[in-house]
């Protein structure tokens, strides 16, 4: 009685009264077994054991959804989709293609149509120009004068024709490999799709943006001349 009246007005006890008074709750509680798995569940996920908090073995695994066989004999290696490349090269002629970031996962699938026989002009879209006129048209071309010579135009003839007359007799067609093509518009674009309809033995790679993985769509779609069904 007397020490809840000193508790009561706020006089403080002395050590061994308040562990005299202190009441635990009894061990079979839930309440207690539920705290006490949670903290062993939190030193086990952190690595922690022992009564100095040692790292020790690690008991959990954080795992990731969605694994495949490419995971796990080097999928960065092997490209089990390299078949589809081909047949929708050979479906579709001109295709929009994303890559990584980090870039390189692009050229197996280049080599892949080297080995078919494909030869190849690489080109970027950032000073191409027309690309109706600077692929298929004698274009002139104007070399910069720093200020101090005259300005002169010279005059080029069409790259994919020139390309294609000089292809040896046993090659399978032109690759036409357009990088950072995001900044072509879409009529650009659409030219780009229709182009293996004028030139049958040419074929369209246009880079239009990145992705987590290597992955490509008919630039028809992306251009806007056939409706996306996805």
């Amino acid at each position: 009685m007397a020490a809840a009246n000193c508790f009561k007005h706020g006089t403080i006890l002395p050590v061994s009264a308040n562990l005299q008074h202190k009441q635990l709750p009894p061990r079979n509680s839930c309440t207690i077994n539920n705290e006490l798995k949670g903290n062993r569940n939190m030193m086990l996920m952190m690595g922690l054991s022992g009564r100095h908090g040692k790292a020790s073995k690690r008991v959990g695994m954080i795992r990731c959804s969605g694994r495949s066989i490419e995971d796990f004999i080097g999928g960065d290696l092997v490209k089990f989709d390299l078949g589809r490349w081909l047949s929708d090269v050979e479906e579709h002629k001109a295709l929009a293609v994303y890559s990584p970031h980090e870039g390189g996962y692009e050229g197996r699938y280049l080599n892949r149509l080297r080995y078919q026989g494909y030869y190849f002009l690489d080109l970027s879209a950032r000073g191409l120009g027309d690309p109706e006129t600077t692929l298929t048209k004698v274009h002139p071309v104007c070399p910069p004068h720093l200020g101090k010579q005259p300005i002169s135009r010279w005059y080029f003839p069409p790259e994919v024709d020139y390309r294609l007359a000089a292809l040896p007799p046993k090659a399978k067609g032109l690759v036409v490999w357009i990088i950072e093509a995001k900044v072509l518009s879409k009529a650009e674009l659409q030219f780009l799709a229709l182009l293996p309809t004028l030139r049958p033995k040419v074929r369209v790679i246009a880079e239009c943006g990145n992705w987590r993985k290597f992955v490509w769509k008919p630039l028809e779609e992306i251009s806007g001349l056939t409706a996306n069904e996805g």
